[in-house]
């Protein structure tokens, strides 16, 4: 039987910024893969729509 986690995660949501998630999270993409694996982290996502790394930001809206 597969381990269940406990998610506990916070969203921040600044103007003209990233989207930071903090906490004990997974990302997981559209084809259902586990996108970061480290638990207790931080990742900030695009919100800009101008990053190469998408979803992750990588601090392209400030050019």
């Amino acid at each position: 039987m597969e381990e269940v986690k406990r998610v506990s995660a916070e969203i921040q949501l600044s103007r003209n910024q990233p989207i930071k998630i903090s906490g004990n999270f997974n990302v997981v993409g559209i084809d259902g893969n586990i996108l970061n694996t480290d638990f207790n982290k931080e990742v900030y996502l695009c919100a800009c729509g101008k990053s190469k790394i998408k979803p992750f930001c990588d601090g392209s809206h400030k050019g």
